[in-house]
């Protein structure tokens, strides 16, 4: 049985000061916790309009979105939650946000001992095998300049369901954005989780509004799953770029050692797979 997740309780543990001007809001369900958000940031009074950051958290969500439109839904026991962020910059100087989110998911797992690492340019793995996506969209605020915007920060993490004293484990059912294979992270207090994520958010989140990506670049590389490793770029399940991955610039475009020489890939409606891994069509 899924342990339950309170707005209290979430507050309770969290410890970056930041943190305690977030609204909490906790729902049995809804389609997408991004939707919703969203919905609210372009809202008018006296709708119901964010006034400030908003954490929203689904025990179910089943018509979540994906990077590319792809569906998410969540499985049992998985934790589904989006944060929305004003930020006093235009929506074009939060590129490469996803990256820095990626970095403060995965440190955060990394200290329960998780092995997380980064797959460029949203996905966290452990062993190889998904365990966590991150999902950015943007809205404009509706200022004369169009110099503030908001962002809702979507993450999806598997977890395995708390199982009654003496029963197996259940194997996790995947996200259905997830290929396989996936991994899940073990039962743990979803509170203290969840606390302990909204701490890393508030602070990944305010410095990258000072200093945008350039705080997170060394981290990100350092967590790089595939560095050194040869990798197929795909568009459209059509291979458009191979090469040894080396990490991500100061802008968060992947780079590439091919046969041509070092290139860079921006993240967009392409996907990565490690060079050998079905599926791949070669390129015209």
């Amino acid at each position: 049985m899924t342990p339950s997740i309170s707005a209290p309780a979430i507050a309770a543990a969290c410890r970056y000061a930041r943190a305690a001007t977030v609204a909490i809001e906790v729902i049995d369900a809804t389609g997408s916790t991004n939707a919703d958000l969203l919905a609210r940031a372009g809202a008018a009074p006296p709708q119901a309009a964010l006034t400030g950051p908003t954490l929203l958290v689904a025990l179910r969500q089943d018509a979540g979105r994906g990077r590319a439109g792809r569906r998410w839904v969540s499985a049992a026991g998985s934790l589904t939650f989006s944060l929305a962020w004003r930020f006093d910059r235009p929506l074009a100087a939060l590129v490469g946000l996803p990256l820095a989110i990626g970095v403060a998911v995965a440190e955060v797992l990394n200290a329960q001992a998780a092995g997380a690492q980064l797959k460029w340019p949203n996905d966290v793995l452990v062993d190889g095998a998904k365990l966590a996506g991150v999902l950015i969209e943007t809205v404009s605020m509706p200022t004369l300049l169009q110099q503030q915007s908001w962002a809702v920060v979507g993450v999806g993490i598997n977890m395995r369901d708390a199982a009654p004293a003496g029963a197996p484990a259940a194997a996790p059912d995947p996200l259905s954005m997830v290929a396989t294979p996936v991994a899940a992270l073990p039962a743990a207090d979803r509170n203290l989780l969840l606390a302990r994520l909204l701490d890393a958010f508030c602070g990944a989140l305010e410095s990258f509004g000072a200093s945008g990506l350039a705080p997170f670049v060394a981290r990100w590389n350092g967590l790089h799953a595939h560095a050194g490793r040869t990798v197929n770029i795909l568009e459209r399940g059509v291979v458009v770029q191979s090469g040894r991955a080396l990490g991500i610039d100061a802008v968060g475009r992947l780079l590439l050692d091919t046969n041509r020489g070092v290139v860079t890939v921006v993240a967009g409606d392409v996907s990565l797979r490690l060079a050998g891994e079905g599926g791949d069509a070669a390129a015209d």
